[in-house]
């Protein structure tokens, strides 16, 4: 390996500090809250809802948002108890991609059996 390959690119902006500062300075709150973000978008990704025609969408996977959906929601069931008000907008946001993967599969699953509802109950 070479000896530049940790420094970066000579025209690449400065680091933001907030990304350099080690995991154990980080607010455990924090670091849930950004996985949760991070399984949130790429599961909307997955459902092709960043697309203005989601059905046509080309980043549309179902079987993959499925797995995002239910990774969401046991880390959001969880830690529920730490994320204070982080919790509520969170467990929308969980709710809205549950529905919207109901809506997109041409078979849906049963009550309870969709991404995620073994944690969090059903979703209508």
């Amino acid at each position: 390996m070479s000896d530049n390959a940790s420094r970066q690119p000579e025209n690449s902006p400065a680091p933001d500090p907030a990304d350099v500062r080690g995991l154990e300075e980080i607010p455990s709150v924090e670091v849930i809250s950004r996985a949760a973000v991070m399984l949130l978008s790429a599961a909307a990704e997955r459902l092709g809802l960043a697309d203005a025609d989601p059905e046509s969408s080309p980043h549309r996977d179902l079987d993959e948002a499925r797995r995002l959906i239910t990774a969401l929601a046991g880390l959001v069931t969880a830690s529920a108890e730490y994320l204070g008000l982080h919790a509520a907008p969170l467990r929308d946001g969980l709710q809205s991609l549950q529905k919207a993967f109901r809506e997109a599969s041409s078979v849906p699953d049963a009550p309870g059996q969709g991404p995620g509802e073994k944690y969090t109950g059903p979703v209508y």
